[in-house]
């Protein structure tokens, strides 16, 4: 008769399995980012760790695709395939509910407690009239009433006057607490504001643009009418990087994004997507029409010779190359983006300072 099995020795076992598990994950995540020469990132081990984990099929697909093809895996193909986990959008849409309710629970705060101050000063208005009637009647000294009866009225009087004072200490309170509404809802909105906005180049940030690319497909569809997504990249960058140092690297970036800004329009969103990249939408516009707008501005900015005001020295000239694709509808906008990353990707491979479309 054979023992019955160790319960400890079992457990032992499991947990053994569940660390070895743990560290070739690990192993295999450190070998990805070394192979491919990525940055550590938190973000980009969350994004690595969910493919190779096989957690989102969606973006293991992508990985192991990519890897087959030969194509490099660099930090703008990750940023890109990111957008793959369905959980980064969840999480900021709920993030977004959430300020909503906090702005309209202020909101109704702050009208709650000006309707009440406005009460209760029409109240202490009504109280103190009515005190200063009662104050300029016949007075105990001139005999025109019983003893008793006018201390019962400067009781009155007394107790009226106290209670005058309260209501006027808590009008002043509500008075501070609504000023201090005001101020929170102020701040609140100027966080929201600064959220979308890239502190460099002041354009509107990749957060920004993903949500105007939802409410831009949907609007596009609805209405019947073309809508092209841009994804531009300057070309040569770490070179200037290592060749002028990154302050200079920031101005150029600042520079591309004035020129791409102008633009911007009512047909035009233009953002800063991350690093040395910038995406635009183009509303109304077909392909053939959005790489021509497209293709105009790098033309002029081909054209530029742009100089190192500290050292003095040329930067040369500072182009950049542009992948362009319509969005098919609502459910397209995310394929939509990886076709326009494919295009970038094509026009960098064929030689740089152009424009491809897919």
């Amino acid at each position: 008769m054979q023992d019955a099995p160790n319960l400890q020795s079992v457990e032992t076992t499991k947990l053994s399995r569940s660390e070895i598990a743990r560290r070739e994950l690990l192993e295999r995540i450190c070998a990805f980012i070394v192979r491919h020469e990525l940055t550590v990132t938190g973000a980009n081990l969350a994004s690595i760790g969910t493919a190779l984990s096989g957690a989102n099929a969606a973006l293991s697909q992508a990985f192991a695709s990519r890897e087959i093809s030969g194509d490099p895996i660099d930090q703008r193909w990750l940023d890109t395939v990111a957008r793959l986990d369905p959980g980064t959008g969840a999480r900021v849409e709920e993030l977004e509910r959430l300020m909503d309710k906090m702005e309209y629970s202020m909101m109704r705060f702050a009208q709650s407690a000006k309707s009440a101050q406005d009460e209760t000063s029409e109240h202490r208005g009504a109280i103190d009239a009515q005190i200063q009637a009662m104050s300029t009647k016949p007075s105990r000294s001139e005999g025109t009433s019983e003893p008793s009866a006018v201390g019962e009225v400067d009781r009155v009087i007394d107790l009226s006057r106290t209670v005058l004072e309260k209501m006027e200490q808590v009008e002043n309170a509500m008075e501070r607490s609504q000023a201090e509404t005001d101020r929170l809802r102020e701040s609140l909105a100027k966080a929201r504001t600064e959220a979308d906005v890239d502190h460099l180049t002041r354009l509107p940030n990749r957060r920004a643009f993903e949500r105007r690319l939802a409410s831009a497909s949907q609007q596009a569809q609805l209405n019947g009418k073309p809508l092209c997504v841009a994804f531009c990249d300057v070309d040569h960058f770490k070179a200037v990087n290592d060749t002028h140092g990154h302050d200079a690297g920031d101005r150029v970036l600042v520079a591309m994004s004035n020129t791409l800004n102008g633009m911007a329009s009512d047909t035009c969103f233009v953002a800063r997507h991350g690093g040395e990249e910038f995406v635009v939408l183009f509303y109304g516009f077909e392909k053939k029409d959005a790489v021509a707008k497209l293709d105009g501005i790098r033309r002029a900015q081909g054209m530029k010779q742009m100089i190192n005001r500290e050292t003095g020295k040329s930067f040369g000239k500072i182009t950049f190359s542009g992948g362009v694709a319509q969005v098919q509808g609502i459910d397209d906008a995310r394929d939509a983006l990886a076709r326009a990353d494919q295009a970038l990707y094509n026009a960098k491979s064929e030689g740089r300072n152009r424009i491809v479309a897919i």
